[in-house]
């Protein structure tokens, strides 16, 4: 990240008939990169208020810190054994085993729209 403090934002496109995509996106400026590790507080109601300033009450709120990291970064600084455990780690199937399916995947939907 450059030296002006940019901030990554979390995006959803909205569509004209109101829908959202389910994947976000960051709109990276031309001078930055995306960003290896993103830092997410999970937000969660406790169940429990106190009182605030005017004596109204405040729910309490709890948070948690959460990190992502860009599998891309991962998958070409570690070796492929390490990368297999991380993915293992996160409930993913092995590297391999994964590109042999989605290359299943690209040949069904090519035949189907192929026509053949």
């Amino acid at each position: 990240m450059s030296e002006n403090n940019w901030v990554p934002e979390i995006m959803y496109e909205e569509g004209l008939d109101g829908l959202s995509s389910h994947i976000p996106f960051i709109q990276i400026p031309i001078e930055e990169e995306m960003p290896r590790i993103l830092f997410i507080f999970e937000s969660r109601d406790s169940g429990e208020f106190e009182p605030g300033q005017d004596g109204e009450e405040i729910p309490v709120v709890d948070l948690d810190l959460h990190q992502y990291a860009d599998m891309a970064a991962l998958k070409s600084n570690l070796d492929p054994l390490t990368f297999d455990l991380v993915r293992s780690a996160l409930g993913l199937e092995p590297l391999v085993m994964a590109a042999a399916k989605g290359k299943e995947i690209t040949n069904t939907v090519r035949q189907k729209v192929g026509g053949d």
